[in-house]
């Protein structure tokens, strides 16, 4: 067997399962696990899979730039806003993060909500210009220009001064075991901050974004409260974090 045809196998085989281990490689491909793991990394370095320990899992499949995501998968952000909207209420002070699927629950907030939200998205601070009863704090700092959120000590250190309510995250890539992870080492950092200084965090996260990996560790899954997804709250996929005690919407 030729590496492109080993290669396509190994993606074919991550594709049905989110996983993949050396050793099964090995015996199915009929190769050496350290054959496995150079096609392997190969593949890492083409951004098609994450090399792991072992074996390798999925990469998100969502684009890098934010203009890019806000056009990407529209009718599902707008399900999981409309379930995380029960969360909120009258009081709160909330973070929320620059995720897409958070701009498409600022753009839905009641306009009788009376609520503060610390932000650190141009896009969330834009929407909620003109709503009426939300107070929003806006974490300056320098601008990140593919994600469109601002990064750095003068960021940290306005999240780090506030204990919140809830922290509203867009998970980048969720896996049951390797935690949370983003594409941006910055936006990684302040992401744990942000949850370290809220009561509790509540992750909204497309049905494919679960089981991959990015680069950059947030924090484990199980600091997460709740998993709000565009799907029904008893897919199989999920079933792993339930078991960890997360609530799942």
């Amino acid at each position: 067997m030729i590496k492109e045809e080993r290669l396509q196998i190994i993606i074919n085989t991550l594709d049905k399962g989110a996983k993949v281990r050396l050793d099964e490689l090995s015996r199915l491909l009929n190769v050496s696990e350290d054959t496995v793991r150079r096609d392997i990394k190969e593949l890492d370095s083409q951004g098609l899979l994450r090399a792991v320990r072992g074996g390798a899992i999925s990469r998100s499949p969502i684009p890098q730039h934010y203009r890019d995501r806000e056009k990407y998968n529209q009718q599902h952000k707008q399900v999981i806003a409309n379930k995380a909207l029960p969360f909120l209420k009258d009081g709160q002070v909330v973070f929320f993060d620059g995720g897409t699927s958070v701009v498409a629950l600022a753009a839905v907030l009641p306009k009788d909500l009376k609520i503060t939200i610390i932000t650190n998205s141009f896009p969330v601070a834009n929407i909620l210009e003109d709503h009426p009863n939300a107070e929003v704090i806006f974490a300056g700092g320098r601008l990140h220009k593919t994600a469109f959120i601002t990064i750095g000590q003068e960021t940290i250190d306005t999240f780090r001064k506030v204990h919140a309510d809830i922290c509203i995250l867009g998970i980048c890539s969720l896996h049951h075991s390797m935690g949370i992870t983003s594409i941006i080492y910055e936006d990684a950092q302040l992401n744990n901050i942000m949850i370290n200084q809220a009561r509790k965090t509540i992750a909204l996260s497309a049905l494919e974004k679960i089981n991959t990996v990015e680069p950059y560790y947030v924090c484990p899954v199980n600091d997460v409260d709740v998993i709000i997804t565009e799907t029904e709250p008893d897919n199989a996929a999920l079933d792993a974090y339930r078991h960890l005690g997360i609530e799942v919407v």
